[in-house]
């Protein structure tokens, strides 16, 4: 199977309404050039770290207009939107959650980002997802008519055990939409992007924010697709708007025939030897 993959680079503000017209946008850009499925990035809705602003300006699951939009925009344009991540209330706190909808408008799967983003950077960088957010529980797998798709948000590239999960549960593409910042960006986001196409012979989608947004962080871009073989097919560098990918699902099994690690992995102990005396 073979489909073609639309990503796009944003740069989120603070008001719903314009990112969703930003993917509106897209979304008929995408399927005028052929596109079968259009990934966004982590945040697609808002990026605001003042969080009080954000929770005022999100909504729950069940009430939530840019979700509609989002999947009156699916129907509108015939295929699938994989909305990287949006903030969507859950009691006092809020939920970083994945979307993905069919060319019907069906909301077929969703996830939570498990792993969340606390850490203090050089330079006096700090961020504290967990102050704002619940940690998903669950990994998640959705099965498209061209592909398995397994879903990751972010941070959580930078756990391979989740990504192994979706290697061994048969998925052909991976994804980690993200809103990387600048600093960690430049450090790592390729080699964890490739990394992770590597170890599990999967193609790796994966949507970025860019650029200075109107809370005051920078992020790093560099919307990438990567084939199975650890190949950048596709990089946004750091401008807006839209990049494709011709994705060959075969290559998955070919590549995983070639270097075989999926099947070879085999269980195992860590032994910790006792330290030796100081007299030693």
């Amino acid at each position: 199977m073979r489909f073609k993959a639309a990503v796009l680079q944003m740069r989120s503000g603070l008001v719903p309404s314009a990112n969703v017209d930003t993917v509106a946008a897209a979304a008929r850009e995408a399927k005028a050039a052929g596109a079968d499925y259009l990934q966004t990035p982590e945040m697609t809705t808002v990026v605001n770290r003042d969080r009080a602003a954000m929770m005022a300006v999100i909504g729950d699951e069940k009430t939530n207009p840019e979700l509609d939009a989002f999947q009156a925009i699916a129907r509108d344009n015939g295929l699938h939107l994989h909305i990287g991540s949006m903030a969507v209330r859950v009691g006092d706190k809020a939920a970083n959650r994945a979307f993905v909808i069919d060319p019907k408008g069906e909301v077929l799967a969703s996830y939570d980002k498990i792993h969340l983003f606390d850490v203090d950077l050089a330079g006096g960088e700090s961020w504290r997802e967990s102050n704002a957010y619940v940690g998903g529980e669950e990994a998640v797998a959705v099965d498209l008519p061209f592909a398995r798709l397994g879903l990751a948000i972010c941070y959580d590239v930078r756990f391979p055990q989740l990504f192994r999960a979706y290697g061994d549960a048969s998925a052909d593409v991976i994804s980690a939409p993200a809103c990387f910042t600048k600093q960690t960006g430049e450090a790592h986001w390729h080699v964890l992007q490739r990394a992770r196409a590597i170890e599990n012979g999967a193609w790796m989608i994966s949507a970025a924010q860019v650029g200075h947004h109107d809370d005051g962080r920078d992020t790093y871009g560099h919307s990438v697709i990567v084939d199975p073989w650890g190949r950048v097919v596709a990089d946004a560098g750091d401008t807006l708007g839209l990049i494709y990918g011709e994705v060959d699902v075969h290559v998955v099994a070919a590549t995983r025939g070639k270097i075989p690690n999926l099947k070879n992995a085999r269980s195992f102990t860590v032994k910790t030897e006792p330290a030796l005396r100081a007299a030693e």
